[in-house]
């Protein structure tokens, strides 16, 4: 699924969270034991969980009196929806240049690099 809708940041904060979870499932007490201080109120999480929910964007299923979190939309999925555009509008669509810019901006381990190349070679079969 891709991600059409724009999350909010502490919707997107939630997202994080359960993209980050074991197997990215979790009850609501485990999504709010992952903030950091100030945590949210217990139901206000509830709330944003129910807004994600409504926004396509998890799903869940009722575990005992609980309800147990899945993402719907994968982390890729999300990230397509800021970087296909940032692509557009600041590298003319072309991400070669795009990559370019983005491995310019890092200290990259030889491994990091060898890495690259392996996804290049792939890419390239």
């Amino acid at each position: 699924m891709r991600a059409t809708k724009l999350l909010t940041r502490s919707e997107f904060q939630v997202m994080s969270i359960l993209w980050n979870l074991p197997d990215q499932k979790g009850f609501t007490g485990d999504i709010l034991a992952k903030f950091e201080e100030p945590k949210p109120a217990y139901t206000t999480l509830a709330t944003f969980l129910k807004i994600l929910h409504n926004k396509g964007f998890v799903s869940y299923k009722k575990v005992g009196n609980k309800l147990l979190f899945t993402p719907k939309v994968p982390t890729t999925g999300y990230a397509s929806t800021y970087l296909d555009p940032g692509k557009d509008a600041f590298f003319a669509g072309n991400a070669k240049d795009m990559i370019a810019y983005l491995i310019g901006k890092e200290q990259l381990s030889a491994e990091d690099i060898a890495a690259l190349h392996d996804c290049l070679n792939q890419k390239q079969a």
